[in-house]
């Protein structure tokens, strides 16, 4: 089978409204944790966020701003990036296709539009309501935006939708259903709904007082994630259709594999977790001491990075070198599986990985190399990239360089 190359990105993320600010602000160590000053978050227990910079909606026009949820508007920018990146492919509209993970769709416009119909009556609810709120919304606007008309799906998978996004569009390429591909996540949940739920759940860190220090995974001090939103976008292709027309070839999706815990609604199981990493290494024809970085999920909960750590040692017991940039992006659901994607990309690209933030004192039990402090050269040739979300959701996808 021809290797399935990436030709192209996108990304809007906290610390960048581009995928190449975004890597410049994680090789240098940012942090896009803020404080959240709204009114609505002044008596809740977690109060702070990652947020996007607003600039990004300058890319949209005046009827996308009413007409799409925060969501879809995200996905439509980065996607836009990742095709203009790729250098726009002539290519069949019937052989490109879309795929789009999201956790939790259009939360904003669902809880909006909800309060309206309480306080203003039926009457006074959007007409684009239910295009706004539907989770296959972004996928749906963009594969408008792009003409493809190759199918446009979207993993709804909780944290793991951006990655199984990635691996389905890898298999519609393998299994010449597409010649190209435009696969990822986007999430925008920065709404009082999702940090009263969350925070219910003890799953956020509550470290108020200092929200750039907050998000710290695999810390002995870690107390939970911060919530984080944002897009990424990569365009996948076969190796020689991107040849044919002289593509840039930044790296290649080798492998990649989705499995469920069949374990907890919310926890994860290591041994399901270490399964998936192997079953993604055996798609890619690769044994453990090929994988030179790990970019890890390590939200910063206590549990999880607990759990994720042990099926990482247990599935790569030479232990490569790990990293997690949710210290400093916040946790973007949906969205994080595909940033993470595009970071072992350009690490493996560039040979320069970006460190994670906040490891004051690595948690004993935690028995990684994890990547601290600044970023750390690699001649790495191969990474393995997690995502794991509540409902025993698991995937792992394997990049390597091109």
């Amino acid at each position: 089978m021809e290797r399935v190359m990436v030709t192209g990105y996108g990304a809007v993320t906290p610390v960048g409204g581009t995928a190449e600010r975004t890597w410049a602000a994680l090789l240098r160590g940012d942090s896009g944790i803020e404080a959240v000053k709204d009114e609505w978050a002044h008596d809740l227990p977690v109060r702070m966020a990652a947020r996007v910079d607003d600039a990004f909606a300058d890319e949209l026009s005046v009827r996308e701003l009413r007409r799409l949820d925060r969501a879809e508007q995200l996905a439509l920018v980065a996607g836009r990036e990742a095709w203009a990146s790729a250098g726009r492919p002539d290519v069949d509209p019937t052989r490109v296709a879309v795929v789009v993970g999201t956790a939790v769709g259009g939360i904003a416009t669902t809880v909006e539009q909800s309060q309206v119909l309480q306080t203003a009556g039926a009457r006074r609810v959007s007409p684009h309501a239910i295009t706004m709120l539907m989770a296959n919304g972004p996928a749906a606007w963009l594969s408008i935006d792009l003409g493809a008309q190759g199918g446009a799906r979207t993993p709804v998978s909780a944290c793991a939708a951006g990655s199984e996004a990635i691996a389905m569009g890898r298999e519609l390429i393998r299994a010449d259903v597409a010649d190209v591909v435009v696969c990822g996540g986007t999430e925008a949940p920065v709404v009082p709904f999702a940090f009263a739920s969350f925070a219910r759940a003890r799953a956020m860190s509550t470290r108020n007082d200092e929200p750039l220090r907050a998000s710290r995974p695999f810390d002995a001090d870690r107390d939970g994630f911060v919530l984080g939103e944002g897009a990424t976008l990569l365009v996948l292709e076969r190796e020689d259709h991107a040849r044919a027309r002289g593509a840039t070839l930044h790296g290649a999706i080798s492998g990649a594999a989705v499995t469920s815990d069949a374990y907890d609604i919310v926890g994860g199981e290591p041994r399901n977790q270490a399964r998936t990493i192997t079953t993604a290494l055996r798609a890619a024809g690769l044994t453990p001491a090929d994988v030179g970085l790990v970019h890890a999920h390590a939200t910063s909960t206590p549990a999880g990075d607990r759990t994720e750590a042990l099926a990482i040692s247990t599935a790569l017991p030479d232990l490569p070198p790990v990293t997690s940039t949710k210290s400093s992006t916040g946790h973007l659901l949906g969205a994080s599986g595909a940033l993470g994607t595009l970071v072992a990309v350009l690490a493996l690209r560039d040979g320069q990985v970006p460190p994670t933030l906040n490891v004051d004192r690595q948690d004993p039990e935690i028995g990684l190399d994890v990547v601290q402090d600044r970023a750390h050269g690699t001649t790495a040739e191969h990474a393995v990239v997690n995502a794991f979300g509540f409902g025993g959701h698991s995937a792992s996808v394997v990049v390597s360089r091109a």
